[in-house]
């Protein structure tokens, strides 16, 4: 049987840094399960379903205290490697934890909407929160296998999640069929909480390949005037050059 938090807190009080990974890790699937809750719920209707956001939301609180106390705590004691993996974990964990509370008030709104949400809502939206749940998959993975391919795949994903915003943008504010719509408020509201969502876990997939690659993303792209995506191709080509 594995000790329980609380267990370790006291035996331990300053964790070691493989722990802190491994829980860092384990937040990347609270918050993949969390996303792939909201996206069932839709898809079968089933509003009870998504108060099991709420559980997911709280433990990704939970960890996030964990992981700020045990970095702060054994940040000075570890080698620079460790370090900066240490201070990825903690900008991760703030990622996750914001990932968490825009799913809790996509599940709010979800359930002030009820049952009206029409077919189209519903499969857009659905789609969109398996998106989401496929970029925080591969946040986890290239995290913990510092995987920066991975992490490529979650910002080609942002597009798709535009795309749909879009579509169901279109179809309630623009609404050029003039149709009447159910619920527009609370379908407005749930898609830019997804989207918001899917922002935070971009963030998170370049917070990752700077931690895998020391280099800032951000400044590599500034150089450039070229779309993410060819950047990220290129840059990679050029660091396997360097490596063989």
């Amino acid at each position: 049987m594995g000790m329980s938090t609380a267990s370790i807190k006291t035996t331990s009080p300053d964790p070691s840094h493989s722990i802190l990974v491994q829980r860092t890790v384990e937040a990347c699937e609270l918050a993949r399960e969390a996303a792939a809750i909201a996206a069932e719920g839709i898809a079968t209707g089933s509003m009870s379903r998504l108060n099991a956001i709420r559980q997911c939301e709280k433990e990704l609180d939970a960890i996030d205290v964990e992981v700020d106390t045990g970095v702060t705590s054994t940040i000075t004691r570890v080698p620079e490697a460790e370090t900066r993996q240490l201070l990825a974990c903690m900008k991760v964990m703030i990622g996750l934890e914001r990932i968490g509370d825009l799913l809790l008030s996509f599940a709010t709104s979800a359930q002030a909407a009820g049952g009206r949400i029409d077919a189209q809502d519903a499969r857009d939206l659905t789609q969109m929160a398996t998106v989401l749940e496929k970029m925080l998959a591969d946040v986890g993975q290239s995290f913990s296998q510092r995987d920066v391919k991975k992490a490529i795949d979650v910002l080609r994903a942002d597009a798709e999640m535009d795309r749909l915003r879009n579509i169901i943008f279109l179809r309630h504010i623009e609404n050029p069929e003039n149709v009447a719509h159910h619920s527009s408020l609370q379908i407005i509201f749930m898609t830019q909480s997804l989207e918001r969502a899917g922002d935070h876990a971009k963030n998170l997939a370049e917070e990752v390949c700077h931690f895998v690659s020391g280099r800032s993303i951000r400044h590599l792209l500034m150089a450039y005037d070229k779309p993410k995506e060819q950047m990220f191709i290129e840059w990679l080509r050029h660091k396997d050059e360097k490596a063989q």
